[in-house]
């Protein structure tokens, strides 16, 4: 058992790496093209999943704490995000929802979780497995399949109410599942594996990847059609095929950190996601370019990530860690935003002045928050308006953020009356 003592270091362990994490925040993220939010955990989370553009899950590992599986849920666009009951207490690996009141999560030891109230419940369904299941893909509201240890992969035509097992014809574990349409799908994983079905998972053949050596596990995969498809694993490797998974290639990705999860918005553009590292290509994944991400810590893994639109994506990984961004991690530079706006006096009192070079014309919103990442203030500026009240904030130190369309200002703010 552990001792008091031990339990009570471990609290203040956490609640300093909040903290911590916070004030990065702040004076990173001025430069970088993912704004980290606040989850108000430090637990690693592992998926996420948006329905819309403000609703959204997040599932992890409770970090050994006895808690549970973790469950997150934003419903304005991971402003706030607040913890829900998963009262299961094993890893949760994968989040997906087929509407706004249905969803579903794959975990440990055989767990699969679903909801009909928008995860205001969540039920167990009977997996007829024990291994542990570690992604779920859906094909229609009510077919869906799932893979993960020791080559599992089961497949439901009731919306999961009952699961059959199908013939992987491995032991290895399964990391990912990927279907094209209702027909054509992949499963990828350990020892390089990658399979292929064409007739709903009746039959699944596995193809060549062509790797070689120790360096062989394969975390994620991602088709942008019939034929072109992506696979992200180990060591910085992603591989690329062009017909359907007969031949792959091997891309070099310029980090040599592993990837965890490849995600493309069409045809051209994608994004992969490993340690600390999110990865953008234009051209079909001929070049990878390394973006900012304001994070650098041990251990500060990526795991997912997913955009509701051409511009609007999330990240999730260790320690708690959820990264957005609105212009496709593209962002301006940030000479350009200092020219933008300006913030006085800081420190402040009962009045904060912000100059804009507003060109758009457009409403910017303002979100305050204090230092343990809640928000305490949002107001909407107005056009030509460049004041707000603080006379409802106590003194502290705040996280200041300002929200146009074409770019993200945040900075340190001091109320001091």
């Amino acid at each position: 058992m552990r001792s008091q003592h031990h339990n009570h270091r471990q609290h203040f362990m956490k609640k300093t790496t909040l903290f911590f994490a916070f004030f990065i925040a702040i004076l990173m993220s001025s430069n970088a093209q993912w704004t980290i939010q606040t989850s108000g955990k430090t637990n690693d989370l592992l998926s996420v999943c948006f329905i819309d553009a403000n609703n959204g899950f997040v599932v992890g590992d409770d970090n050994g704490m006895g808690s549970g599986g973790m469950i997150l849920k934003t419903t304005n666009g991971g402003t706030n995000w607040t913890s829900q009951p998963s009262n299961v207490y094993s890893i949760l690996n994968s989040v997906h929802f087929t509407d706004l009141n249905t969803g579903y999560i794959v975990g440990g030891s055989g767990t699969i979780l679903k909801t009909i109230n928008g995860g205001t419940n969540w039920t167990p369904l009977n997996s007829t497995v024990t291994g542990n299941l570690r992604d779920i893909c859906f094909t229609s509201n009510t077919v869906a399949y799932v893979v993960g240890s020791g080559g599992i992969i089961l497949k439901t035509t009731d919306a999961g109410s009952t699961w059959t097992a199908q013939t992987s014809g491995i032991t290895t574990m399964l990391r990912s599942v990927f279907f094209t349409d209702e027909n054509l799908g992949y499963a990828v994983g350990d020892e390089g594996v990658i399979l292929k079905t064409s007739n709903g998972g009746t039959d699944w053949i596995a193809q060549n990847s062509g790797l070689t050596g120790s360096l062989k596990i394969l975390n994620s995969v991602y088709f942008t059609d019939a034929n072109s498809g992506y696979v992200g694993g180990q060591n910085g490797k992603i591989l690329k095929t062009t017909n359907g998974g007969a031949n792959w290639t091997t891309i070099i990705s310029d980090v040599s950190n592993d990837i965890f999860s490849v995600y493309f918005v069409d045809a051209n553009i994608g994004y992969a996601v490993g340690w600390t590292k999110v990865l953008r290509t234009t051209n079909a994944g001929s070049t990878w370019n390394l973006q900012t991400t304001g994070i650098n810590g041990n251990y500060d893994n990526l795991n997912d990530l997913i955009f509701v639109d051409a511009n609007t994506g999330y990240t999730v990984g260790n320690n708690g860690r959820i990264l957005k961004t609105t212009n496709g991690g593209v962002g301006i530079t940030e000479n350009t935003v200092e020219n933008q706006i300006h913030v006085f006096p800081n420190p402040a009192s009962d009045l904060l002045t912000l100059n804009i070079d507003n060109r758009n014309n457009a409403d910017l919103t303002v979100h305050i928050y204090n230092i343990i990442g809640m928000l305490v203030k949002t107001e909407v500026l107005k056009q030509n308006q460049n004041q707000i009240s603080l006379e409802s904030l106590n003194n502290g130190v705040y996280m200041l953020e300002v929200i146009s369309k074409e770019w993200t200002k945040q900075q340190k703010l001091i109320i001091k009356k």
